[in-house]
């Protein structure tokens, strides 16, 4: 029972990490983006970048942006997820063979 409320933990622990994960990677660079445009000269640059990701986020939404950063957490999460599961596997074959 405790191997399986270990598992039950990492699941879920990889499920969160997996979801918020893309969500700061993006925020991040938009905000790095951001620092970077109020440097003279880079606005222009800085702003064409950021378009360009707002639009690649809104083909995953259906045209929203924050629709589109949502859809990518939950398939970072899900495959997260599968991975988590698929080494819990390993674990149980490597642990019975040894």
């Amino acid at each position: 029972m405790t191997i399986f409320i270990n598992f039950l933990r990492s699941l879920v622990l990889t499920i969160v990490f997996s979801f918020v994960a893309p969500i700061f990677f993006v925020g991040g660079g938009l905000l790095l983006l951001s620092l970077i445009g109020s440097f003279p000269g880079l606005q222009e640059l800085t702003e064409a970048i950021a378009t360009e990701i707002m639009r690649f986020l809104a083909t995953f939404g259906s045209g929203t942006p924050l629709r589109g950063l949502f859809v990518i957490s939950l398939t970072c999460s899900f495959v997260g997820s599968l991975f988590d599961t698929y080494v819990y596997y390993r674990y149980q074959i490597l642990r019975i063979d040894s």
